[in-house]
């Protein structure tokens, strides 16, 4: 049976493998490494490298906090019961170059006591990619890779999962996808998925440890194009998107802010820079237009 510290172990051992290679992969800086508790029980490790070759910003933090549910969380969880176990990995970076996509990370998994005697625990987690240019030959490259991982576990999860990121990751008062969507999921036990939880922990672990390969094909043939002063205009203006739907749906970054989580760590998905032109319209015809036509749901990038 899966017990909780083997989770939060190998979660860790996840991280501590991502940062070595993303390490080497920039090859022009160095994570800084800072460990911090939570006043309300457990802690965590985070890793923040800026000013990289390749990465301007990115973290990737690792933590296992425990304690008492606030309120507001019973409330969403519909429970009475406080005590909480939750444990996970989560990774952001943005890229110097607007032709490198954001990427965005995480594997998770949460316990607490039912109303019952029960112990209420479930898995989720995902990755998604937010170019600030759409190529589309990267776009199916990405969502095939990660089709591929879930086809081990089960070949039901990648249409479900992909289905859950486009409506997850949809920017409501804009009316667009954050960016070319992956896989989302949440709440996974046996009875909902109808694999073991050694499996469900199986699967997590894969999608965390496909993200440096994913990550490595997706810079490959951009990280030294060349950019304008107007893509990188373009960059700060899809930043901003990236930032609204992190402070206004992101259920991860809530759920840090009511547990009182290490708020540096919560917020380092935020990009350095970011620009709000008011009223931006991209030009007709153009490659930030057809990037705008891209962010939609239901896109179909494998042909399956």
């Amino acid at each position: 049976m899966l017990d909780k510290n083997t989770i939060a172990n190998d979660f860790k051992a996840i991280q501590h493998d991502i940062v070595e290679k993303l390490t080497a992969l920039d090859g022009g800086a160095l994570f800084e490494t800072e460990i911090w508790e939570r006043p309300g029980g457990g802690g965590g490790e985070s890793k923040v490298i800026q000013n990289g070759a390749l990465i301007e910003k990115g973290g990737v933090n690792f933590s296992a906090v425990y304690g008492k549910l606030p309120d507001a969380v019973k409330k969403s969880f519909k429970t009475d019961q406080e005590d909480f176990f939750a444990t996970g990995v989560s990774i952001v970076l943005h890229p110097h170059n607007p032709w490198v996509p954001i990427i965005h990370m995480n594997i998770r998994y949460f316990e607490m006591q039912g109303n019952g005697n029960e112990t209420l625990r479930w898995f989720g987690g995902g990755i998604d990619v937010t170019p600030h240019y759409v190529i589309e030959d990267d776009a199916k490259g990405f969502h095939q890779f990660i089709k591929n991982t879930c086809d081990r576990s089960d070949p039901n999860f990648y249409p479900k999962f992909k289905t859950w990121a486009d409506d997850y990751f949809y920017i409501k008062h804009r009316e667009e996808t954050r960016g070319i969507g992956g896989i989302f999921y949440d709440r996974l036990t046996p009875e909902s998925t109808g694999i073991s939880w050694e499996q469900i922990f199986e699967f997590s672990k894969n999608v965390g440890n496909s993200f440096v390969p994913i990550y490595t094909q997706l810079v490959k043939n951009t990280r030294e194009k060349h950019f304008t002063l107007e893509e990188k205009q373009w960059q700060f203006q899809r930043r901003s998107r990236y930032a609204e739907f992190n402070l206004v749906y992101d259920s991860g970054t809530k759920f840090g802010l009511q547990t009182d989580g290490r708020i540096e760590s919560i917020l380092m998905s935020m990009p350095p820079m970011a620009s709000w032109v008011y009223d931006y319209k991209a030009l007709p015809d153009s490659a930030e237009a057809k990037t705008m036509a891209l962010l939609k749901k239901g896109i179909d990038w494998t042909g399956s």
